[in-house]
Order: structure tokens, then sequence, then C-alpha cells
């Protein structure tokens, strides 16, 4: 039969197997014998962070050769052995320096050897001893001491501070659990005050420096205060513990009271043959209620909510309401989680990856980013991206939380005419449900989340069902939106974290109090060359993957993507390039599908095959080559456009007709233009009748900024002179002959580009408008600032001609 590992022990006094060699020698081995140690020098073993107090047993274990050497030494010679506390304790080879030099000497009672050749033995704390001096000639540390012998002191200060030490070493055993009862009768019969201290000392869990401390305080009043105040704080922190221990058992034992309780009723249901599934619904909820991190208050609803549900019969109508409504508030994000961290430059990258051109809006949204980083509390305004469709205000939104590590939501506030779409219906309604906010929280399942509200411009109008504009106020306002209440859930909800982001076609008809609480971030649209660029980046790679294509299979020429954007798409975005970028290569893909060619590329005299005819060609030149026609600049929500002022005269008493479906600003602009071309050409219009028409009669049409372009053109319809055909104009006029500012001149500017214009006459006081103009852009034109009508006139016609000319 195997044997186990075997321990070769050893007592004081024994003869021991070993030799004095060191670590390294053989048990049984002979000794070398050395020389004896003088009567007052000991052999010094060197404690790592344990210190030894007179009369106390201790265990010490062995791992070095020099102190090995010293406890063999000592038992061979039935010595005692001196032990000192280290100051390094991570230190190996030990100097008389590294050594405290205030220590306990006592014999070895027990000695040790495993099959691991690791020596352990159990020593009994005798006297103290200070060293006067490290002697040399021995292969471990010996050193000359002096015995402190502790006097005989007695007085009611010693006795006062022993009875007190004693009662709290007696109130620190209580504490301490599985503590046999013998250890409290010993203190109590401890009749020596420097005993106990010594006892106490080693007892109690301080630092190895302030046991050495106390080893070393040899006054027994001094000694006494030091151990009586460190155990003092100790048992201080041991009621402490004891005191949450028992509260955490104590909420633990409720706990388990009410599992067995529910166990018990589960068994009694399941005996009576009822409740087995309502049972396991309840609790399912309640695990998901204790687990959602709910606050205090939502907690305590829920579990109100909870016991109703449990006394209510499934058959119930109610029941599936309460079921339903515990479920939407169990799921719900309540935990405040960490807001990931934001990295700037990382940001930065994200968007340039994402978005081509646009660099004062990435600018803006970084500024907003970054002081999200500094001041993550802070209340940060709500974004509003404005612009035309296409030109990228959701893929911004999608950048943004991708910037941010947060989970991106949109909830679409298109044709939303119901204030119950944001609070919420009550509960009290058949099929109610959240509001579609509170919706987006649950799908983002995290609090941590860019909630994008798109097309908040076409909320639906206020009426008998509430005012949804109203409702968003709460939503958007950083002072209010912590206590969201949706109607649904009756408790407040904390929106105060969302990230929120809004988009929308134009800015007119957001209510008023709702854009206040939002910042404006203007995208007019792109140029000729960003297109070409966002086309070449994003749209093919995307219909590629769209179609089933890869890069090797088919192929987008750039004059192919260039003839699109100028022949067949009229546009401030990109959507419909990127339709036509798709009917490409859709046809590519058939043509690949049927198996004629493993590689197809478009170039630009393919575009009329697969697209059909051009669809847009310039007109201006053939619009305007007769007099009483000029090009205007228009604004409209998807982007600027042209806009072709007609005028003509009929014999009649000087009356104007309006045509082409203009609103009542635009009237009043043609009005103003006719009476301001009366007063500088004379009379002549008295006689004739003026039809002013704006083509294209089922577009409303509607602003100011038409009045120069009604002006000139009434102005070469009386001269008889042409407008040039590669001018366009915008302003309003007054009259008194001044070209007043208008809007929109980034979009205005980039539509007269695109229709073939190259000189564009704006109001002199819109020059600083020019630098949102892509310098691209910028490049291609020619812009005349105007200060009154016959700068324009000038521009466009030539000279002015004289009144009786006209009227001739």
């Amino acid at each position: 039969m195997k044997q186990g590992p075997s321990l070769q022990e050893t007592r004081a006094g024994e003869d021991a197997p070993y030799s004095a060699g060191g670590a390294g020698a053989s048990p049984g081995g002979a000794h070398q014998p050395l020389k004896k140690l003088p009567d007052d020098a000991l052999a010094i073993v060197p404690l790592r962070a344990s210190v030894l107090f007179p009369g106390v047993l201790s265990p010490v274990t062995i791992h070095r050769g020099e102190a090995l050497q010293a406890a063999q030494e000592a038992v061979r010679g039935e010595r005692q052995l001196g032990f000192l506390l280290q100051r390094d304790p991570m230190k190996d080879d030990v100097a008389p320096t590294d050594l405290y030099w205030v220590g306990t000497a006592g014999p070895v009672v027990r000695y040790v050897t495993d099959q691991n050749n690791t020596h352990h033995m159990v020593v009994q704390g005798q006297t103290r001893f200070r060293v006067l001096e490290f002697l040399e000639g021995w292969p471990f540390l010996v050193a000359r001491v002096a015995t402190v012998e502790q006097p005989a002191v007695e007085g009611r200060d010693i006795e006062a501070r022993f009875m007190q030490l004693k009662e709290r070493a007696i109130e620190a055993v209580g504490l301490l659990p599985h503590v046999p009862d013998e250890l409290a009768g010993m203190i109590r019969h401890i009749d020596s005050p420097g005993a106990l201290a010594d006892m106490i000392a080693n007892l109690i869990d301080v630092k190895p420096e302030d046991k050495q401390d106390i080893l070393e305080t040899f006054d027994l009043q001094r000694r006494l205060e030091k151990v009586l105040t460190a155990l003092s704080a100790r048992v201080e922190v041991m009621k402490l513990s004891k005191e949450i221990g028992d509260k955490t058992r104590a909420q633990f034992d409720e706990q388990q009271r009410r599992h067995v309780l529910r166990e018990q009723l589960r068994q009694i249901q399941a005996a009576l043959g009822e409740g087995d599934e309502g049972a396991a619904e309840v609790e399912e909820l309640r695990r998901a209620i204790e687990t959602a991190g709910m606050p205090e208050e939502v907690l305590k609803h829920a579990e109100r909510e909870l016991k109703r549900l449990q006394r209510m019969g499934e058959g119930s109508a109610e029941h599936g309401m309460v079921r339903t409504y515990l479920e939407w508030l169990s799921e719900l994000p309540w935990k405040t989680e960490p807001q990931p961290a934001i990295d700037i430059a990382q940001a930065r990258q994200i968007l340039d990856d994402d978005h081509f051109g646009l660099p004062k809006i990435k600018r803006r949204i970084l500024e907003y980013l970054a002081v999200r980083k500094l001041n993550p509390e802070g209340k940060s305004p709500v974004l509003c991206f404005v612009g035309p469709p296409g030109v990228g205000k959701t893929s911004l939104g999608q950048s943004i939380a991708r910037a941010t590590g947060r989970v991106f939501q949109r909830v679409a506030m298109g044709g939303v005419h119901d204030e119950a779409e944001i609070r919420g219906h009550r509960r009290t309604y058949v099929g109610s449900l959240p509001g579609n906010v509170i919706q987006a929280m649950r799908r983002a399942g995290t609090t941590n989340v860019v909630l994008m509200l798109d097309e908040i411009d076409k909320l639906g109008a206020g009426g008998f069902h509430g005012d949804p504009g109203s409702a968003l106020l709460e939503v958007l306002d950083p002072e209010q939106n912590h206590k969201f209440r949706d109607n649904y859930l009756g408790v407040d909800y904390d929106l105060s974290r969302v990230m929120f982001i809004c988009t929308a076609n134009q800015l007119d008809t957001i209510p008023g109090p709702l854009r206040d609480r939002m910042e404006i971030i203007q995208l007019p649209g792109y140029t000729e060359e960003e297109k070409l660029q966002i086309a070449r980046r994003y749209l093919v790679r995307r219909q590629l993957a769209s179609n089933g294509l890869t890069a090797e299979q088919a192929e987008v020429t750039d004059a192919a993507l260039q003839g699109i954007v100028r022949d067949y798409t009229r546009e401030a975005g990109v959507r419909s390039l990127e339709r036509e970028i798709g009917a490409l290569l859709r046809h590519a893909a058939m043509r690949i599908a049927e198996g004629g060619v493993e590689r197809v590329t478009v170039d630009e005299p393919d575009l009329a095959t697969v697209l059909g005819p051009k669809r847009f060609e310039s007109e201006v030149a053939q619009r305007t080559s007769v007099p009483g026609v000029a090009t205007g600049l228009a604004w409209t929500p998807v982007g600027g456009d042209i806009l072709f002022i007609e005028a003509s005269k009929v014999p009649g008493s000087g009356r104007l007709i309006l045509t082409g479906q203009l609103g009542d600003v635009m009237k009043e602009s043609a009005q103003a233009a006719l009476t301001l071309a009366k007063t500088s050409l004379g009379d002549a219009l008295d006689k004739v009748d003026v039809h002013v028409h704006v083509p294209a009669g089922a577009t409303p049409k509607d602003g100011p900024s038409a009045g120069v372009a009604m002006y000139v053109a009434l102005v070469s319809l009386l001269t008889g002179r042409p407008v040039r055909s590669d001018v366009a104009m915008t302003g309003e006029v007054s009259l008194r002959g001044l070209v007043l500012p208008i809007g929109g001149v980034k979009e205005k500017t980039l539509a007269a580009l695109r229709a073939g214009i190259r000189t564009v006459m704006l109001p002199r006081r819109n020059e600083k408008d020019l630098e949102d103009v892509p310098p691209e852009a910028r490049a291609k034109l020619n812009f005349v600032l105007l200060d009154r009508v016959e700068d324009a006139v000038k521009c466009a016609i030539g000279e002015p001609v004289a009144a009786e000319t006209a009227a001739a």
C-alpha cells in the first residue's frame, strides 16, 4: 500500500535529523560543529510580517537558509532564539540595518519538516530584548542582547487601565463569531497587566509596525494605553460590521421566508389544480420588477399593482391590462448607466467617414460633443437640423450616436396630430399604450440613447385631440424632462440623459415655443462637385451592395455621375441621384445575371439608353430671348430654384393682372414693382394693362424676394430690350427704389449654378451671407451687389433709357 507524505517531527531538546549545513543539507546527514555562542548572544531569525510577544505561542515557517541554520543550531544546543521584525517584508537578504533592534526571545517548542523541505516550528515567546551589537563569524545572524525585564509596577492608574483593557477584550471576544467560551474565561483569569497587554497586542488586527511599536514600549502604563486605544478602534469596527451583518442576515431571512411561503402557496394551488400558470407569470413579473432598477416611488407603485394583479382572477377584464402595464414598467430602462466616453478625435473621424463636406456643421457638432464630454450632467441645447430632403439630416444623427457610443432611435413626427401620441393614452381606454417617446426608450433598452424626432415641422395642428407641439415642450425642455409624465405610465420618467436631435425641412411651420427650445443648424444643399464626391464615396458603394454586385462586376464612371447630376436631377440633396444610380446598377445586374457579360462599366453615353432622354436642360436662354422676361431666384422647402417672371402689355387702363398662383406677399411685390416702374418710366403705363405671369401655375409661390426680378421684367417689356440670359436676380424692392435684403442666399445661389447661370445679383446687405456659399460655387459665379433697382437694370439690360423713349 502506498504511504502518504510523512513529516519528520522533532521536539525541542531531542536529536534532530538534520545538519547545520543550511537548507540544502540532506536529512540525516552529519552536521559540522559550530563554535559556541556567547552566553549573552542569541541566534536571530528575521520575521517578515509578524511580531512575537512574550507569553505568546506562535507558529513560524522558515524558507531562508540563514534563518534555517539559526533555528537548527538553537534546537541542537537547546538555546533560545531571537525574533526581530524586518523593516521591508519583501527583502530576502537581510542585514542588521534592515531589522528593528527590539524583539522577543524564546525556545522552540516543536520543529516539523515536510516533504517539500519546508521547515515549520512553534515558538514560545518569553522575554523582550534589545540588540546591543551584531556579531560576525557565524553563517547566520547572531547578536549580543540585553534582556528587558518587566518590573513589578503597581498603582491605581495601572490597575484601572488593566481592568478597562480586560473588559474591552471580553467585549471583543463576544463580537467574534465561532469563538469558544474558554477564551473569555482565560482572559478573566489573567492577573498580570503586562501579560494581558502582550496577549491582546498579539491578537488584534493592526499593522506589524504598530505591533512593533507596542513591543518597544517598555513603560507598562504607556503600553496599556496603546493596546487599549488599538483595541477600542477594532471593537468599534467589529460592532459596525456585526450590525451590517445582522441587517443583511435579517433581509436574507425575510427573503427566504417569502420564498418558502410562495413555494407553499404554489404547492397548495397545484394541489387544488388552479393557478399554476398565473403564479408563474406573477413570479416572473416580480423578478423583472426587482431587477429593473426602478426609483423607490416607482417600485412601490409597481408592487401595489402587482398585489392587485395577484388578487384578480385570470378571467377578469382588468387582469390583462394590469399585466401589460407591469410589463411596460419592468421593461423600461430605469437604471442610470455611466455615459460612454466621448473621443473628439474619433468623433471627427466618424463624421468625415460618413459625410462629405459640411465643414461648419461638423464643427458645430464637435463643439456640442466637446461640451457634453466636459460637462456630462449639463443641460445641452437640442440640435435641430433644417434642410431639404436628402441632404443627410437623419444620417448625421446616426453618426452622432456612433461617435458617442449611444443607441440610435428615430421617432417620426410627420402627421402626428394627437397629443396622446406624445404623452400616451390613459389606461382607462381599451388598447391604450404609452406615447412614442416612451416606446422608443423601451426599444432602446438604455438611457444612453440618441433620440431623433424626425420631420418635426410636419406636426399636425392642435384640435380636439390636443396639441402635440405643446406636448413636445415637456419632452425637449431640459428644465422639465427629468420628470416627464406619460399618461399611460402615471409615474415620472427621467429623460434628462437622453440626447435629443430634431430634423425639419422648414422652420416656418414649427411652433414658436418649440423652436425656441432648439438650436437651428441649416443644411442648404450640395454643389455639383459635392454631389459627385458623395456619389463616388457612398452612393455607388451602397447601391452595389443593394443590388448584389461587387466593385469588380460593375462600375459607374465619373463622367456618368456628372451626367446624372447635370441632366437627370435638380435637387438640393442626393436622394434622386441615388435612385438614378440604382437604376443604372439594376440594368447592369440584369445583364450580368443573363450570363452575357462578367463586368459592366456604365459611362455617360449609356445614360440615355437606361434612364431615357435628358430631363433637365437649360431653358434660360430660350425663355429670356424676348423682352419682358427676367430670371428670379426662389427658396423652397426642398432647396433653391429659379423662377421666370414674364410680363406683357395690352391696351387698357393701367390695370395689373397677376397669374401663376401667387401668394399675397408676391402680389404686393408685383404691385410695388409696377408703381416703381411707373415712377421711373413716366405715364406710358396708364394706357395699357400689364399682365405679370409666373409659370408653373400648379405650384404655389409666395415671398418678397421676386420684387427686383419683377421690376427688371417690366423695364425690359417697356423698353423692348431683353434681359441677359446668364443673369438671375433676387431681392425685395421699396417704393423708393431701394433693394432690400432677403434670405436663403446659399440655396438660391446653388440653384442658379445648377441652371447654368453665371451672374447672380444680390442685395448689398446680403454680402455677408456669401460666406456660406461653397468656395467652388463662388469661383464659378459673378456676384453683383445691388443698392438700388437701377443697378439691376444696368447689369441685366444695359443703360436705362429715358422716360420719353420708353413712352414712344
